[in-house]
């Protein structure tokens, strides 16, 4: 009888400890743009989200920082630090003289540890796919985001160069896609996920890292170009969906689907937009912004970020040209004035956004900010847009967890600072920010 209940007890705690085990890996995905509702209602084609969210745990939606753009968001979801913590205020640079195409799209500017930086310290095996700010990353298996001004259309050479270790984007093209042309690792095509997607599962099964980040990008450039319910937003997020199903059969057939879990996330949602403004115009008609030839005169100026813009100072310490772009901001007409709310600086610190902004611009729905310096200060507009203030439903982003580790009733990120440390505490590392990283409460 003693013998009898002790391997009745002796199977239970096995079965306990099976239940609560850590992955042994962890599949991170982001779907640029990914809303709840992709997953929440069955009328979208996402059966692989759907089936995910059946057998785990799901937010109805996770809350974005400021601006809610994708390489800051990226950034956050990696590091779970803040924008003014991690050094990625923008996906772009402020250029004053005007755009040139520059993004921030290496790692070595990231100002805190990331999940790679993490999982290595564990001696475990990283890799990556697309992920963006990862060129440069030490990242054991990495196929980062990457272009070139030289050549914007044709992904191929900048992701090669830089890909660790070197010939590894030819040995996945020869694995899992075969001879790609620009075309197919092209924004404006969504088999550029579907090769995404191939080039994960190629790493998966060949090389079983602990941790893989991967970003899919179709239904981004979806919702841009014909918002929230266009025509083909449907048929981006069924390949979105099917690059997801890829890789989760990708890991089965490594061998390691009991030991791993899978997490689906996002990095903003989208909100359709009929007006475009220009608020940089406003400021040349005081004269604070003027052309000479082809240089750019200025004292103050706004970066855009579609559904904000950020005030920056030639001379940060100029309190009279700050006073002046806010006696403009508060003397607009009733029917400008409605379209946007002004962040002050304290608020900006708040929420962690860009410190070297000493003001914003929070656009209402529907209102697309434009760096325009000239022209009509409204304009029509279509499609859809981000980069707005994260305090209403719309620009919240989704989230879906599955596999070890992930139990019923498991606490969800609430926000995007919040996924870093839910992948490390699934793979059993501790997740800290390092106690030189500026303290911001939101």
């Amino acid at each position: 009888m003693k013998k009898t209940i002790l391997l009745f007890l002796t199977a239970l705690l096995s079965f306990g400890s099976a239940t609560a085990q850590k992955a042994k890996y962890v599949v991170l995905i982001s779907i640029d743009g990914l809303r709840p509702d992709f997953y929440l209602d069955k009328s979208w084609p996402a059966p692989n989200l759907q089936q995910l969210m059946e057998e785990g745990i799901h937010s109805k939606g996770v809350k974005g920082i400021f601006p809610t753009v994708t390489y800051p968001s990226h950034t956050t979801i990696i590091t779970g630090a803040l924008p003014a913590q991690h050094g990625i205020y923008y996906n772009t640079p402020f250029e004053p003289q005007g755009p040139t195409g520059q993004w921030f799209t290496k790692e070595e500017l990231i100002q805190t540890e990331t999940l790679w930086d993490k999982v290595n310290n564990a001696g475990m095996k990283t890799a990556s796919v697309s992920w963006p700010v990862s060129v440069g990353a030490p990242i054991h298996y990495n196929i980062p985001e990457n272009f070139s001004l030289d050549t914007p259309g044709d992904r191929r050479g900048p992701i090669s160069e830089a890909a660790t270790p070197k010939g590894l984007f030819e040995q996945a093209m020869k694995g899992a896609t075969g001879e790609l042309e620009a075309n197919d690792l092209n924004l404006r095509y969504y088999s550029m996920d579907e090769n995404l997607g191939r080039m994960a599962a190629y790493l998966i099964r060949n090389y079983k890292p602990n941790f893989i980040s991967v970003h899919l990008v179709g239904v981004d450039g979806a919702q841009h170009a014909e918002g929230r319910q266009g025509r083909n937003v449907p048929r981006a997020v069924a390949n979105a969906d099917h690059a997801v199903g890829t890789i989760r059969e990708a890991v089965e057939k490594a061998g390691i689907k009991d030991s791993t879990a899978f997490v689906i996330v996002g990095d903003h949602g989208f909100v359709d937009i009929h007006t475009s403004l220009s608020p940089n115009v406003w400021l040349a008609q005081q004269g604070l912004i003027t052309k000479v030839g082809n240089e750019v005169k200025w004292k103050a100026m706004f970066h855009t970020a579609t559904g904000s813009a950020f005030l920056h100072l030639k001379d940060k310490n100029d309190k009279k040209t700050l006073k002046q772009v806010k006696e403009i901001l508060n003397k607009l007409p009733e029917e400008d004035r409605k379209l946007f709310r002004i962040i002050e600086k304290e608020e900006l610190q708040k929420v962690g956004a860009a410190p070297d902004a000493v003001l914003a611009l929070a656009a209402i729905k529907g209102i697309a900010l434009k760096r325009d310096l000239d022209g009509p200060v409204r304009k029509q507009a279509k499609g859809g847009a981000h980069g707005f203030f994260p305090d209403f439903p719309e620009i919240q982003t989704g989230f879906v967890a599955a596999g070890a580790g992930i139990e019923e009733g498991k606490t969800t990120p609430t926000g995007l600072e919040n996924i870093a440390p839910f992948v490390a505490e699934l793979l059993g590392i501790d997740f800290k920010l390092s106690a030189d990283v500026p303290k911001v409460e939101r």
